[in-house]
């Protein structure tokens, strides 16, 4: 009997030590997440932003703006491979699209794992066919 109390409570203490353990790390966690550093910038970034905004003001780039920011949102395609946890910071992406609306190649304002997640998710997006090409298609993922 003595021997069997012996085991429970060792058994307690030990469920109890995991359980504080795991306290400490979440905390630890949200620390490190609250406390994390702003990424690298992207020196190549701002040419392509140039770019982008070179495209304005041109109505059907407007209006494929409108279509384009529809197609991203009804398909959510931000939200695909959890990028948004990867860092507490907002990145924005620059995706460069073919005349048929493939996305040719990709670029981000950040150097980080949230960014490349990001460049990752949209390289084989198929949007809709855009007025121009190639045609650069920014977007601010918070």
């Amino acid at each position: 009997m003595r021997t069997h109390c012996f085991k429970l409570a060792m058994l307690a203490v030990a469920v109890l030590a995991a359980g504080c353990a795991s306290v400490p790390q979440s905390q630890q966690s949200q620390a490190q997440q609250q406390e994390e550093a702003p990424p690298p910038k992207n020196p190549e970034f701002v040419g392509e932003m140039a770019k982008f905004n070179a495209q304005f003001p041109n109505d059907k780039a407007t209006q494929y703006e409108d279509v384009s920011i529809a197609f991203n949102n009804k398909n959510k395609l931000d939200e695909k491979g959890g990028c948004h946890d990867k860092s507490k910071h907002p990145v924005t992406i620059i995706l460069v699209l073919d005349a048929s609306g493939k996305v040719a190649s990709s670029l981000t304002d950040v150097e980080n794992a949230k960014a490349a997640c990001f460049r990752n998710s949209y390289a084989s997006v198929q949007f809709p066919r855009p007025p121009v090409a190639p045609y650069r298609k920014a977007i601010l993922l918070r």
